[in-house]
């Protein structure tokens, strides 16, 4: 065994799903995204406890605040020296009050005690999870689609090698028999140059088929996203999927699209405008609320702080919030959310009727395709049994060239015809799959 032969791993579909599960880039985005939902819901339920909120200040007084009073002020002194007291009172004079620096600190806290509006919203988000978690579903299942799509996608492309690759060395050794005969002066020089026109038509299908290989692999590797440099390679064929499908039977009640994700996501969101509908209609009711307010102030005129003198202030209470008019905003977002439930009524009966049509064509699709292998498989054996008789003619030289390259011919489209017929009929039952939702149908 030769050492890239050793360095290749070989995989099934079972082992290509897995891979994809754990690194396709879409599914980790899909999980991230349920994360993000997850902490978004424990913000919304973040509202339903106290808001606690510290504070704190510090005020520099540029130009005092004067105090006028409409009534005389008393002399300062004992004295009737009148021209001693202070120009302030009815003479127009002013008191300048406060001090030059204010300082503060405190505590605030809040906590909503009735608020129909705001439980509502907590059940928006709840559905919002679920949301993402069906999202997450839906990535899961695409990508098992992808992955068996590509994965048949190698085999019928190894298949098509094979076939070309038989014909090729089929070729080469009617090349080579005709040579011989024509050097024993058994066959004409047109004889031999159909054998070589043959042999040089088969050498591009082989290169084709070739590279079709390759590409297949670089497509299942990046629906699995692992390195495009890996080398990996598919096992089994075709084939050990034909017989299975000759006795598979779907059972009629198999085919409920209650596991789709399509459904199962328009379902959620009209969960979510039901939930949107109430909520506003709520914004109408009214709200209360708790309050508390602590704080301690000082003011002085200078930055002794040891000696400042702190005055503390608290207080407690309870605010109701009555919504009386807002200009009809309510009432229009309301009527928005009743429309927009709606439209996504009529949206998914039109994603249901959709999705039934699918679901006739991939079963038309897998009858037609069972029926075209099973009269592949017959015309295989037919021509193959024709080539061989048509070879060994061609070999005492009771048939022509001619004859040798058509019976080559109709064996190899009976081939590719049964390979064609196998794969539409797997990647059928895939899209099928992938719509009834059977690949996840518990989350």
């Amino acid at each position: 065994m030769s050492l890239s032969a050793q360095q290749t791993k070989l995989i099934t579909l079972d082992d290509a799903i897995r891979i994809a599960l754990s690194e396709n880039v879409s599914v980790k985005v899909a999980d991230m995204e349920i994360e993000r939902t997850g902490y978004a819901r424990k913000g919304t339920y973040s509202s339903l406890f106290p808001q606690l909120d510290g504070n704190a200040a510090y005020q520099r007084t540029i130009k005092k605040q004067v105090m006028y009073m409409d009534f005389d002020m008393p002399s300062m002194g004992g004295g009737s020296d009148s021209s001693e007291a202070p120009a302030m009172g009815s003479s127009g004079g002013g008191i300048e009050v406060g001090r030059w620096n204010t300082w503060s600190a405190g505590l605030s806290a809040s906590m909503p005690l009735v608020n129909a509006q705001l439980w509502e919203s907590l059940k928006i988000s709840d559905k919002d999870v679920e949301l993402a978690v069906e999202k997450a579903r839906s990535s899961r299942l695409e990508t098992v689609n992808q992955v068996k799509q590509a994965y048949f996608g190698c085999l019928l492309s190894k298949e098509a090698f094979e076939v070309y690759k038989s014909v090729y060395e089929n070729a080469l050794a009617n090349l080579e028999q005709t040579q011989r005969k024509y050097n024993a002066q058994k066959a004409s020089e047109l004889d031999l140059a159909r054998a070589k026109t043959s042999l040089a038509n088969a050498i591009p299908n082989v290169y084709d088929a070739e590279n079709a290989i390759i590409l297949s692999l670089w497509q299942l590797k990046a629906v699995m996203g692992v390195d495009l440099s890996e080398d990996i390679d598919v096992v089994g064929t075709l084939s050990d999927y034909g017989s299975a499908m000759l006795t598979e039977d779907i059972p009629a009640d198999s085919l409920s699209l209650a596991d789709n994700t399509s459904l199962r996501q328009l379902s959620l969101q009209a969960e979510q405008l039901a939930l949107n509908v109430k909520a506003q209609q709520y914004a109408a009711l009214p709200s209360l609320a708790l309050s508390f307010s602590y704080s301690i102030n000082a003011m002085t005129n200078d930055f002794k702080f040891s000696e400042y003198n702190w005055s503390p202030y608290s207080a407690v209470g309870l605010s109701l919030q009555i919504p009386i008019f807002a200009g009809g905003k309510r009432h229009a977002a309301t009527k928005q959310a009743r429309i927009q439930a709606q439209e996504l009524s009529l949206q998914r009966q039109d994603t249901e009727r959709q999705l039934q049509i699918a679901i006739r064509q991939y079963l038309n699709t897998m009858d037609t395709a069972t029926k075209s292998y099973a009269s592949a498989q017959s015309a295989v054996e037919s021509a193959t049994k024709a080539y061989d008789i048509a070879s060994k003619s061609y070999n005492v030289g009771k048939n022509t060239l001619t004859d040798l390259n058509d019976a080559q011919l109709a064996l190899t489209q009976a081939r590719l015809t049964a390979s064609q017929a196998v794969y539409n009929y797997l990647t059928a039952k895939a899209n099928l799959e992938n719509t009834l939702g059977a690949d996840f149908t518990v989350e």
